[in-house]
């Protein structure tokens, strides 16, 4: 095992991670403020609301991630009529999926925030909008905050699959280096060891915010 291609490639290797976190970072900002919109339409009354947002939801999630990326990398250019980066195609892929998903953790806080605290929202005059800017989603977050920071963690691996449309993340960088001096033992192994050192560090977090939840509690 030769660990100098790796020394060799570090600046290579180092821009891909930084374009790996330049896409979760983008995609979380799309994708956390759409999924808390996504979490109060599928507990709104108004079935105008609730049934075009339940459908896409439900089929968003239903959709293999991979595939969702070829189809936008593919349609947008048809869309916009011009060629589209890979890394915008990549995130919007990754804000329409992972939308659904804090959509749903997002709901899950609200439903757990008791019906008479919602009422007594409603008693001193505050309207829907209100109550759910005032109310369910500073509590109702607070209480998936640990489940959201997992799903964080399911994102940051996810866009792993950018590689399949050119993006040059992480990856995608170290099979470019690969098809260049052939050593994937030790280029994959780098890769594997980086992700999951970020990935036990979130889990740690995760840990963390359950104790404290738990002790809220």
């Amino acid at each position: 095992m030769d660990v100098t291609v790796i020394i060799e490639n570090i600046d290579l290797l180092w821009g891909g991670l930084l374009m790996t976190f330049k896409l979760f970072i983008v995609a979380l900002a799309g994708g956390l403020p759409l999924g808390i919109f996504l979490g109060l339409g599928r507990l709104s009354s108004r079935k105008w609301i609730y049934y075009p947002v339940s459908a896409y939801v439900h089929f968003i999630r239903n959709v293999p991630l991979l595939m969702l990326i070829f189809w936008i990398y593919f349609s947008l250019p048809i869309i916009t009529g011009g060629l589209v980066e890979p890394f915008y195609a990549a995130v919007v892929s990754f804000v329409i999926f992972e939308a659904t998903y804090f959509g749903e953790i997002i709901r899950a806080g609200y439903q757990s925030v008791s019906k008479g605290t919602i009422q007594a929202g409603y008693s001193t005059g505050l309207n829907y909008w209100q109550v759910a800017r005032y109310i369910l989603i500073p509590i109702g977050l607070r209480r998936v905050i640990p489940s959201l920071v997992t799903q964080c963690i399911i994102l940051f691996q996810d866009t792993s699959l950018a590689y399949v449309i050119g993006l040059r993340e992480f990856v995608r960088t170290a099979s470019l280096i690969d098809n260049r001096v052939i050593r994937p033992l030790e280029l994959y192994g780098f890769v594997a060891i980086v992700f999951l050192i970020i990935c036990l560090i979130g889990s740690q977090i995760v840990k963390r915010l359950e104790s404290k939840e738990g002790e809220r509690k």
